[in-house]
């Protein structure tokens, strides 16, 4: 990887841009542009992780938005529409006067359901997308006997 350093200029909402200072003091950083490169690293090492994830997998997408944002709701839920055979559920929270929480459990590929979250992701008004999944194999081989003492009480 080149070493040379490259300026870049950035527009970032004043409260945002506030809510980063208090963090990279907490934590000690020399400078903003350390901290931006951190967290640039860590957004690259999850892009890494989530891309190399095969077969079939369970989880959750979780999606923070702006439902104000023109056009959104209506693009958004079209894109649960073309992922429906991955969706077994969906729950929507209004978490205040203009932003709503959105939690769609998935099943299916993990290429599909990377597909899916990265549509929603790259959308105009999106403030957060988290994916967790695991392999659906995996819960095929839980030993029953713990499976059943979980069901218990």
């Amino acid at each position: 990887m080149d070493d040379e350093l490259m300026r870049i200029g950035v527009s970032i909402p004043a409260q945002l841009l506030s809510a980063f200072d208090q963090v990279i003091s907490k934590r000690g950083y020399s400078s903003r542009s350390e901290a931006i490169r951190d967290a640039i690293r860590g957004y690259l090492l999850d892009y890494e992780s989530f891309s190399q994830t095969e077969g079939e997998q369970i989880g959750v997408i979780t999606l923070v938005y702006n439902h104000e944002q023109r056009g959104l709701i209506s693009l958004l839920t079209d894109i649960q529409h073309e992922n429906a055979r991955i969706i077994t559920s969906t729950i929507h929270i209004h978490l205040d006067a203009k932003n709503c929480l959105e939690i769609d459990v998935v099943r299916g590929s993990a290429a599909d359901i990377r597909g899916f979250a990265e549509r929603m992701m790259v959308q105009s008004g999106v403030f957060q997308v988290r994916v967790f999944v695991i392999p659906a194999l995996s819960l095929r081989n839980v030993d029953k006997g713990t499976q059943n003492r979980a069901n218990i009480g």
